[in-house]
C-alpha cells in the first residue's frame, strides 16, 4: 500500500489517512485522530520537528536498539475500528511482532521507509474500488477530478465500514 495522504473528511473535520493499492485499483481510508494525521504528514512532507515527535523517538529508539521495522500489516476491522501489527527484526535477526494502532503504524512506517501492507481479504471485504481515471486524477490532483473524489468521501463515513 502506498500512502495517498491526508485528508479531512467533511461535515465532521475528522482526519482520514487515504491507502492505495500499489498495484491496484482499490483504496483503503482510515480515520485517524488529529495528532496522528499531523504526524503522517509531516513524515510524508519529509519535514521534521524541532524536537521529535512521539513516533520519531519511537524510530530512533528501534535505532538505538539495533533493531528494524520490516513493515507495516493492516490485519482486520473490527466493530469499525482497525487493527494492525508492526513488524519488527531485533538485532538477533527474530522476527517479532507488535499490536499497533494503524495510524501509529503508518507514521512510524514512513519514518523508517518501511513497507505497508493490507490483508487481501481486508481490501476484499472494505477496500474501495476507485476507477484509474479517478485514482490518477486523485493523486495528480486534477481539480474537476478531484472534486468528485472529495464528494465521494463526503458520502462515506467510518459507520460504512462497520462489519
Amino acid at each position: 500500500m502506498e500512502v495517498v495522504g491526508v485528508r479531512i473528511e467533511m461535515p465532521s473535520n475528522q482526519p482520514i489517512v487515504l491507502l492505495k493499492e500499489v498495484n491496484g485499483s482499490r483504496f483503503l481510508p482510515i480515520w485517524v485522530g488529529a495528532v496522528e494525521a499531523t504526524a503522517i504528514a509531516f513524515a510524508q512532507q519529509g519535514l521534521e520537528a524541532p524536537r521529535p515527535l512521539t513516533h520519531d523517538l519511537l524510530k530512533n529508539l528501534l535505532e538505538l536498539l539495533d533493531a528494524t521495522v520490516t513493515a507495516v500489516h493492516i490485519t482486520e476491522i473490527k466493530d469499525g475500528v482497525f487493527y494492525s501489527e508492526l513488524q519488527i527484526r531485533d538485532s538477533s535477526s527474530t522476527l517479532l511482532a507488535l499490536s499497533s494502532r494503524p495510524s501509529d503504524a503508518i507514521a512510524i512506517a514512513l519514518r523508517a521507509h518501511s513497507n505497508i501492507l493490507a490483508n487481501s481479504d481486508l481490501l476484499d471485504e472494505i477496500g474501495i474500488d476507485i476507477p484509474d481515471q479517478l485514482a490518477q486524477s486523485v493523486e495528480g490532483g486534477s481539480d474537476q477530478e478531484l472534486e468528485r473524489f472529495r464528494e465521494f468521501l463526503d458520502q462515506i463515513n467510518p459507520e460504512d465500514f462497520a462489519g
